[in-house]
């Protein structure tokens, strides 16, 4: 994620923020240039919406997505496209009763996730139809809240379209189901990154005849999933799975091996493109131990969506990741990154950058 500031003070921005505390300015969000612009109103369209000059371009003529009602959305529309919500919207196809605070309250907390992983498939220029561009293999998502009577909602994919459950948003019931499930990290965030490389997996690898360069890399996608999935809850991960594998569900079948290693990457390069925005660069001071102190330096200054290898990427994680898990602990919170990344799971992030990319792979030249 990139840091932003208000055009019009300088003020330092979140990228969720709809307001300029200090200037006062209306905030939106540009995704054809990636920025978070201060807004200056303009006329009122024959409609009755407010049109806007974004400061970032102020020749432009915009407006606020029409979920900007909902506080949900700080995304732009050009003013004069038929459109009515923004690029991320569009992909909402199904929304609870918000009606219910509660509903909109939770609501609310799965679009900030979702507003957060299109700028990184964005970042990616990675495919993003939606069902109407693609009616067959368009990404949607689903959010449902669980019936009054019946089973509960479960978070998944299937051919593009992708199940949240509202449920989720409550940090109470996402942390008990973490604690259930025995995972070190689960986040909304988390989640539509993971679910997404469930999608990616399908155009990406399936439907551009990549099925046996992956499998090089993740094993052998034609086992039985139902019975992959009920043996690895019965049973667990292998007490080894750290050797090789990003999460301990990642053992659970090829098929989530990747979508696991998917969600890491974009954890990776949106959590580097912040350091480089800050300038991070680390520098251990361990007198007495120079050549660890070597291993843990780094200077975070390139942008991470540009980086020809992985090493690249790599070699200023772990160093960040180890710096911010020390940070967190001094404050009684949890790591930051929980996890261990062993050579054969860099490895495969290595496909992953590979495939997004456009490069090499295993098995001949990617797309």
């Amino acid at each position: 994620m990139k840091l932003f500031h208000c055009q019009a003070c300088a003020q330092v921005l979140y990228f969720e923020n709809i307001r300029c505390e200090r200037s006062g300015h209306t905030l939106g969000f540009l995704s054809d240039n990636m920025d978070l612009s201060a807004l200056e109103p303009l006329e009122t369209s024959a409609e009755g919406t407010q049109l806007w000059r974004p400061l970032a371009m102020p020749n432009s003529r915009m407006r606020l997505c029409a979920n900007a009602q909902y506080e949900a959305c700080n995304w732009l529309v050009q003013a004069d496209s038929e459109e009515v919500f923004c690029a991320t919207c569009r992909h909402n196809r199904t929304v609870p009763d918000l009606t219910e605070p509660m509903n909109l309250f939770a609501w609310q907390r799965w679009q900030s996730a979702l507003h957060r992983l299109f700028y990184t498939l964005s970042r990616l220029g990675l495919p993003l139809a939606n069902r109407v561009d693609d009616p067959q293999h368009g990404l949607v998502f689903d959010v449902l809240a669980d019936p009054p009577d019946g089973p509960k909602v479960l978070t998944g994919h299937d051919e593009g379209i992708i199940t949240l459950a509202l449920s989720e948003a409550d940090d109470a019931e996402r942390e008990r189901r973490r604690t259930a499930m025995g995972e070190p990290y689960r986040t909304l965030l988390g989640h539509v990154r993971h679910e997404t490389g469930h999608h990616y997996w399908d155009l990406l690898v399936r439907d551009a005849g990549r099925l046996e360069d992956c499998r090089a890399v993740f094993g052998d996608d034609s086992q039985d999933y139902g019975q992959a999935l009920q043996a690895h809850y019965a049973n667990g991960a292998p007490p080894d799975w750290q050797d090789a594998y990003v999460s301990a569900y990642a053992t659970a079948h090829p098929w989530e091996d990747f979508a696991e290693t998917w969600a890491h990457y974009l954890h990776i390069v949106d959590t580097l493109e912040m350091a480089a925005a800050f300038g991070l660069r680390l520098r251990p001071r361990l007198p007495q131990a120079e050549q660890t102190a070597e291993v843990l330096a780094a200077k975070i200054d390139f942008d991470p969506y540009g980086a020809v290898t992985i090493e690249e990427l790599i070699e200023a994680w772990l160093p960040l990741t180890y710096a911010a898990n020390s940070l967190n602990r001094c404050m009684g919170a949890p790591d930051l990154y929980p996890f261990v990344l062993s050579a054969p799971a860099i490895a495969k992030l290595g496909y992953i950058h590979a495939l997004v990319r456009g490069g090499e792979l295993v098995g001949g030249p990617a797309r």
